[in-house]
Protein backbone atom coordinates (compact mmCIF):
# COMPACT_ATOMS: atom_id res chain seq x y z
CA UNK A 1 0.00 0.00 0.00
CA UNK A 2 1.55 3.51 -1.15
CA UNK A 3 -0.20 6.54 -0.35
CA UNK A 4 0.58 9.86 -3.13
CA UNK A 5 0.51 12.75 -1.06
CA UNK A 6 0.11 15.65 -3.75
CA UNK A 7 1.63 18.96 -2.72
CA UNK A 8 0.51 22.43 -3.75
CA UNK A 9 1.94 25.45 -3.68
CA UNK A 10 0.83 26.77 -0.20
CA UNK A 11 -0.09 23.07 1.46
CA UNK A 12 1.11 23.16 4.91
CA UNK A 13 0.01 19.48 6.39
CA UNK A 14 1.45 17.10 4.25
CA UNK A 15 4.59 16.44 6.26
CA UNK A 16 1.53 15.45 8.85
CA UNK A 17 0.13 13.09 6.26
CA UNK A 18 3.39 11.76 5.59
CA UNK A 19 3.59 11.32 9.31
CA UNK A 20 0.59 9.37 10.04
CA UNK A 21 1.93 6.53 7.08
CA UNK A 22 5.22 6.23 9.02
CA UNK A 23 3.62 5.80 12.21
CA UNK A 24 1.09 3.18 10.96
CA UNK A 25 4.28 1.60 8.85
CA UNK A 26 2.66 2.53 5.15
CA UNK A 27 4.90 3.36 2.33
CA UNK A 28 4.06 7.05 0.61
CA UNK A 29 5.56 9.13 -2.25
CA UNK A 30 4.71 13.30 -2.45
CA UNK A 31 3.55 14.11 -5.96
CA UNK A 32 4.11 17.78 -6.88
CA UNK A 33 1.61 19.58 -8.05
CA UNK A 34 3.22 19.84 -11.48
CA UNK A 35 3.58 15.45 -12.10
CA UNK A 36 0.52 14.09 -13.67
CA UNK A 37 2.09 10.03 -13.39
CA UNK A 38 0.08 8.40 -10.52
CA UNK A 39 0.75 5.07 -11.77
CA UNK A 40 2.73 4.69 -8.76
CA UNK A 41 0.32 4.99 -5.82
CA UNK A 42 -2.44 3.03 -4.58
CA UNK A 43 -4.13 5.76 -3.25
CA UNK A 44 -4.14 9.57 -3.11
CA UNK A 45 -4.33 12.57 -0.09
CA UNK A 46 -4.80 15.99 -0.86
CA UNK A 47 -3.80 17.34 2.18
CA UNK A 48 -4.93 20.52 4.35
CA UNK A 49 -3.10 23.94 3.86
CA UNK A 50 -3.49 27.23 1.61
CA UNK A 51 -3.09 25.85 -1.94
CA UNK A 52 -1.98 29.65 -3.86
CA UNK A 53 -2.10 31.57 -1.21
CA UNK A 54 -6.27 30.51 -1.14
CA UNK A 55 -6.55 32.98 -3.94
CA UNK A 56 -10.12 33.82 -5.55
CA UNK A 57 -11.27 30.73 -3.31
CA UNK A 58 -9.81 28.24 -1.58
CA UNK A 59 -9.03 25.41 -4.01
CA UNK A 60 -10.14 27.39 -6.32
CA UNK A 61 -6.19 27.82 -8.47
CA UNK A 62 -5.32 24.55 -7.09
CA UNK A 63 -8.36 22.97 -9.50
CA UNK A 64 -6.36 23.75 -12.45
CA UNK A 65 -3.18 22.21 -11.39
CA UNK A 66 -1.60 19.50 -13.74
CA UNK A 67 -1.56 16.87 -10.68
CA UNK A 68 -5.66 17.44 -10.74
CA UNK A 69 -6.53 15.77 -14.49
CA UNK A 70 -4.59 12.70 -13.07
CA UNK A 71 -6.68 12.74 -9.71
CA UNK A 72 -9.88 13.15 -11.57
CA UNK A 73 -9.01 10.45 -13.55
CA UNK A 74 -8.00 8.23 -10.92
CA UNK A 75 -11.00 9.11 -8.75
CA UNK A 76 -12.84 7.94 -11.96
CA UNK A 77 -11.40 4.61 -12.09
CA UNK A 78 -12.64 3.64 -8.39
CA UNK A 79 -9.25 4.79 -6.78
CA UNK A 80 -9.36 6.01 -3.37
CA UNK A 81 -8.91 9.70 -3.00
CA UNK A 82 -8.78 11.66 -0.06
CA UNK A 83 -8.83 15.73 0.83
CA UNK A 84 -8.29 16.94 4.11
CA UNK A 85 -9.34 20.40 4.54
CA UNK A 86 -8.19 22.65 1.69
CA UNK A 87 -8.12 19.19 0.17
CA UNK A 88 -11.83 18.54 0.69
CA UNK A 89 -12.31 22.48 -0.87
CA UNK A 90 -10.07 21.47 -3.78
CA UNK A 91 -12.31 18.25 -4.45
CA UNK A 92 -15.46 20.64 -4.10
CA UNK A 93 -13.83 23.37 -6.67
CA UNK A 94 -12.90 20.05 -9.18
CA UNK A 95 -16.50 18.90 -8.74
CA UNK A 96 -15.51 15.63 -7.56
CA UNK A 97 -17.70 16.22 -4.87
CA UNK A 98 -20.57 18.50 -4.46
CA UNK A 99 -21.32 21.67 -2.81
CA UNK A 100 -18.70 24.37 -1.79
CA UNK A 101 -16.84 25.45 1.56
CA UNK A 102 -17.24 28.72 2.28
CA UNK A 103 -16.27 31.55 5.34
CA UNK A 104 -16.50 30.81 8.75
CA UNK A 105 -20.00 31.54 10.41
CA UNK A 106 -18.36 34.25 12.47
CA UNK A 107 -15.33 34.77 10.10
CA UNK A 108 -12.88 33.34 12.81
CA UNK A 109 -10.66 30.92 12.23
CA UNK A 110 -11.24 27.43 13.96
CA UNK A 111 -8.58 25.70 15.87
CA UNK A 112 -9.59 22.85 17.92
CA UNK A 113 -10.53 19.27 18.88
CA UNK A 114 -14.17 18.35 17.96
CA UNK A 115 -16.10 15.22 18.21
CA UNK A 116 -17.97 13.78 15.47
CA UNK A 117 -20.83 11.34 14.16
CA UNK A 118 -20.23 8.57 11.88
CA UNK A 119 -23.45 8.62 9.86
CA UNK A 120 -22.41 6.47 6.82
CA UNK A 121 -19.04 4.69 5.28
CA UNK A 122 -16.69 4.97 2.66
CA UNK A 123 -13.77 3.61 1.08
CA UNK A 124 -11.87 5.68 3.61
CA UNK A 125 -13.77 4.88 6.76
CA UNK A 126 -15.79 2.20 8.34
CA UNK A 127 -16.55 2.56 11.68
CA UNK A 128 -20.38 1.56 13.00
CA UNK A 129 -22.89 4.00 12.32
CA UNK A 130 -23.45 6.29 15.59
CA UNK A 131 -20.26 6.12 16.60
CA UNK A 132 -18.61 9.35 18.14
CA UNK A 133 -14.81 10.23 17.48
CA UNK A 134 -12.41 13.23 18.17
CA UNK A 135 -10.65 14.94 15.33
CA UNK A 136 -9.17 18.52 15.32
CA UNK A 137 -10.19 21.06 13.14
CA UNK A 138 -8.12 23.94 12.06
CA UNK A 139 -9.99 26.42 9.20
CA UNK A 140 -11.10 29.81 8.12
CA UNK A 141 -13.45 28.58 5.20
CA UNK A 142 -15.27 25.37 7.02
CA UNK A 143 -18.64 26.28 6.30
CA UNK A 144 -20.34 23.63 4.01
CA UNK A 145 -23.10 24.72 2.08
CA UNK A 146 -24.70 23.13 -0.80
CA UNK A 147 -28.48 23.24 -2.96
CA UNK A 148 -31.36 21.64 -1.67
CA UNK A 149 -31.48 19.07 -4.37
CA UNK A 150 -28.01 18.47 -3.57
CA UNK A 151 -28.44 17.70 -0.36
CA UNK A 152 -31.70 15.66 -0.72
CA UNK A 153 -29.13 13.66 -2.71
CA UNK A 154 -26.46 13.34 0.11
CA UNK A 155 -29.28 12.13 2.49
CA UNK A 156 -31.29 9.59 0.00
CA UNK A 157 -27.61 8.18 -0.93
CA UNK A 158 -26.09 7.87 2.27
CA UNK A 159 -23.15 9.97 1.78
CA UNK A 160 -22.98 12.31 4.62
CA UNK A 161 -20.17 10.30 6.62
CA UNK A 162 -19.59 12.37 9.45
CA UNK A 163 -21.44 15.38 11.14
CA UNK A 164 -20.61 17.57 13.58
CA UNK A 165 -22.26 16.32 17.21
CA UNK A 166 -21.85 16.51 20.90
CA UNK A 167 -20.08 15.00 23.10
CA UNK A 168 -22.56 12.50 23.83
CA UNK A 169 -23.15 12.13 19.95
CA UNK A 170 -26.84 13.72 20.06
CA UNK A 171 -27.38 16.49 17.62
CA UNK A 172 -25.33 19.57 17.95
CA UNK A 173 -27.34 22.98 18.00
CA UNK A 174 -24.97 24.31 15.05
CA UNK A 175 -21.78 23.50 13.63
CA UNK A 176 -19.06 25.14 15.17
CA UNK A 177 -18.66 26.55 11.38
CA UNK A 178 -22.07 27.10 10.38
CA UNK A 179 -21.86 24.16 8.10
CA UNK A 180 -25.13 23.47 6.60
CA UNK A 181 -26.75 20.27 8.31
CA UNK A 182 -23.73 20.02 10.69
CA UNK A 183 -22.19 18.32 7.64
CA UNK A 184 -17.92 17.83 8.26
CA UNK A 185 -17.46 15.02 5.38
CA UNK A 186 -19.14 13.80 2.66
CA UNK A 187 -18.33 10.79 -0.07
CA UNK A 188 -19.06 10.45 -4.28
CA UNK A 189 -21.98 8.10 -4.94
CA UNK A 190 -19.21 5.01 -5.60
CA UNK A 191 -17.88 5.53 -1.92
CA UNK A 192 -14.59 6.39 -3.64
CA UNK A 193 -13.38 9.60 -3.01
CA UNK A 194 -13.95 11.41 0.70
CA UNK A 195 -13.77 15.21 2.05
CA UNK A 196 -13.82 16.56 5.04
CA UNK A 197 -12.20 19.62 7.15
CA UNK A 198 -11.10 17.56 10.17
CA UNK A 199 -7.62 16.23 10.41
CA UNK A 200 -7.61 12.62 10.97
CA UNK A 201 -3.69 12.50 9.93
CA UNK A 202 -3.53 14.70 13.52
CA UNK A 203 -4.82 12.23 15.13
CA UNK A 204 -3.02 8.84 14.64
CA UNK A 205 -0.86 9.02 17.21
CA UNK A 206 -2.83 8.98 21.09
CA UNK A 207 0.24 10.72 22.43
CA UNK A 208 -1.19 14.20 20.70
CA UNK A 209 -4.57 13.47 19.53
CA UNK A 210 -7.63 10.67 20.22
CA UNK A 211 -5.81 8.23 18.13
CA UNK A 212 -9.30 8.00 15.81
CA UNK A 213 -7.69 9.14 12.78
CA UNK A 214 -6.08 5.83 12.73
CA UNK A 215 -9.46 4.51 11.38
CA UNK A 216 -8.74 6.43 8.55
CA UNK A 217 -5.80 4.83 6.84
CA UNK A 218 -6.63 1.58 8.12
CA UNK A 219 -9.85 1.45 6.76
CA UNK A 220 -8.59 2.12 3.17
CA UNK A 221 -5.88 -0.22 3.44
CA UNK A 222 -8.75 -3.26 4.01
CA UNK A 223 -11.08 -1.53 1.32
CA UNK A 224 -8.27 -1.99 -0.93
CA UNK A 225 -7.04 -5.52 0.21
CA UNK A 226 -9.98 -6.86 0.14
CA UNK A 227 -10.53 -5.21 -4.08
CA UNK A 228 -7.41 -6.75 -4.38
CA UNK A 229 -8.57 -10.16 -3.15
Amino acid sequence: MRFGIVVFPGSNCEQDVAHACRFLGYDYTYIWHQDTDLSGVDAVVLPGGFSYGDYLRCGAVARFSPVMGAVIEFAQAGRPVLGICNGFQILTEAHLLPGALLRNQGLKFICREVPLRVESYCDWLGLETGSVIKLPINHNDGNFVCDEKTLAELHEDNRIVLRYCNEDGSDIAEAPNGALDNIAGICNAERNVFGLMPHPERAVDSIYGSGDGQAFFTAVLAQMEEVGA
